[in-house]
């Protein structure tokens, strides 16, 4: 069965970051890029948690996020502290300068939300949401299949 989905969904991601980037770049906020943000979004959320819970949440690489939150910390957006729990852990909270973003960020947001749906109904964007829920768990259920493989 042939199927461009992954295309379509790479290509969706990559112009979706581009264009956040530049939104970002028009409100004058340079503490983060696109890919940041999500970093941002998940904490905003979760503020606290561990390296691995945000790679977990946000779906970048224990790799990736490394250098990322490096770059954050330097740009006063996140601060590293110890688990009181488990010594070996670090936990990563936002600093009022990230939380005093978040409206901007959301403003954004919702307009990248307007863009892409338009043209597209409530109904026919909550059933393609949905599907993408069921994509996304089918390939996590995957992905820890062959985790345990290994």
């Amino acid at each position: 069965m042939k199927s461009n989905s992954g295309f379509y969904i790479s290509r969706i991601k990559q112009i979706n970051t581009r264009l956040l980037n530049k939104l970002l770049a028009q409100k004058n906020i340079t503490a983060f890029n696109g890919e940041q943000g999500r970093i941002l979004h998940v904490l905003w959320e979760n503020d606290g948690i561990s390296n691995q819970e945000l790679s977990k949440r946000s779906g970048l690489a224990m790799s990736s996020l490394t250098t990322m939150l490096e770059r954050m910390e330097e740009k006063n957006l996140l601060i590293r502290k110890g688990c009181p729990k488990d010594k070996r852990k670090c936990l990563l909270f936002l600093t009022e300068h990230a939380n005093s973003l978040k409206n901007e960020y959301d403003e954004i947001s919702e307009k990248m939300t307007k863009i892409s749906f338009e043209g597209i109904s409530e109904d026919e964007r909550l059933a393609f949401e949905k599907t993408l829920e069921n994509v996304l768990h089918n390939l996590e259920k995957t992905e820890q299949e062959f985790s345990k493989k290994q």
